[in-house]
């Protein structure tokens, strides 16, 4: 059981996969006892927090017992210090068995950035203008048996202007990389992995360079009707409010234009979300394809779907890339 003894607050903003919070100090505390170590003393700040913990042992080791349920426990703080060290102390003399995260959480990211930078990734990226079903046919080669990572599911955003209308908070940078570290854990690098072709940024998650250089990989364009794309656009953002969706148009209004800005609204209110949709779709096929014309991709493959039904989807496209001969190697960025 990873027990992570930070404050809240640097427990939301990023932990180990799997960790429960159990903090020594609230918030609050730790910025008292910080503040009395540099301006009086270390042993005036030790004092302080003995002072402070002192009344909350028993309710520190009642939670720790109700989380491990009896397994061995992995403590850590920021960098392995006095907060892991006084709180393992207090664990293994109620009998816990105890182990401190050599490092701590600091160490651990340390890791996380190293190996996200240097993963010798064999990527397929999957491209292909919006309302395709990109993502969802990911998922499908994963049902196969395929090694996908979903981009947008790990940052909880579509990545797009309407990508995060739900209002759903995205996990922080540093989040985000410690989920994408622990599925890239359970793959065997010799084999590919699939991801979905994205822009640097999704929402507010920037993709770091080790990342971004796997999106460098072969990419397998796929294509689909315009009409069939308007229906699963349809499908995928009928349920949203009129309000909703007219936010994600003044996102990208500058982009659109004043009139087909207009136009959209107009249609949103009257109930015609199939017009608003295409001039959607109009603005994001021009722009996806003036993004793949700046890319220069030396190895790209495309695939012409008939229907927009997933499973059918990613088992054509199992079959089109395994008469593919990919290059053995790690695409660099140009």
């Amino acid at each position: 059981m990873i027990v992570d003894v930070r404050t809240p607050a640097e427990f939301a903003k990023g932990h180990l996969p799997g960790a429960v919070n159990l903090p020594l100090f609230s918030d609050e505390e730790r910025v008292v006892v910080g503040t009395t170590y540099k301006q009086v003393s270390p042993q005036a700040a030790m004092d302080l927090g003995l002072e402070l913990v002192g009344p909350k042992l028993l309710q520190l080791v009642q939670k720790a017992r109700e989380l491990a349920t009896g397994r061995p426990l992995l403590l850590h703080c920021w960098r392995g210090g006095k907060r892991s060290e006084s709180m393992a102390w207090l664990l293994q003399t109620a009998g816990h068995s105890v182990q401190v995260l050599e490092g701590g959480y600091r160490a651990f990211r340390a890791f996380v950035r190293q190996e996200l930078d240097r993963s010798p990734v064999r990527s397929i990226v999957v491209g292909g203008a919006t309302g395709i079903g990109k993502t969802e046919i990911l998922l499908e080669l994963a049902k196969l048996g395929e090694q996908v990572i979903d981009l947008e599911g790990l940052s909880r955003h579509r990545g797009s202007a309407f990508g995060n209308l739900s209002g759903d908070a995205q996990p922080s940078i540093e989040q985000f990389e410690n989920d994408l570290f622990q599925v890239l854990q359970t793959f065997d690098l010799r084999r590919p992995i699939w991801l979905e072709n994205e822009s640097r940024s999704i929402g507010r998650i920037y993709l770091r360079d080790g990342i971004w250089r796997w999106l460098r990989g072969p990419i397998i364009q796929l294509t689909l009707p315009f009409e069939q794309r308007l229906d699963r656009l349809l499908n995928d953002y009928g349920s949203y409010s009129g309000a909703q969706l007219k936010k994600g148009f003044d996102n990208i209004r500058k982009r659109l234009g004043g009139l087909n800005h207009r136009l959209a609204c107009e249609a949103i209110d009257g109930g015609d979300l199939r017009t608003a949709a295409a001039l959607a779709l109009q603005y994001y096929d021009k722009s996806y394809h003036h993004h793949l014309a700046k890319q220069q991709r030396t190895h790209l493959y495309e695939l012409a779907l008939e229907q927009a039904e997933a499973a059918t989807n990613a088992r054509r496209l199992l079959a089109f890339s395994q008469r593919i001969t990919f290059p053995n190697r790690t695409y660099e960025h140009p």
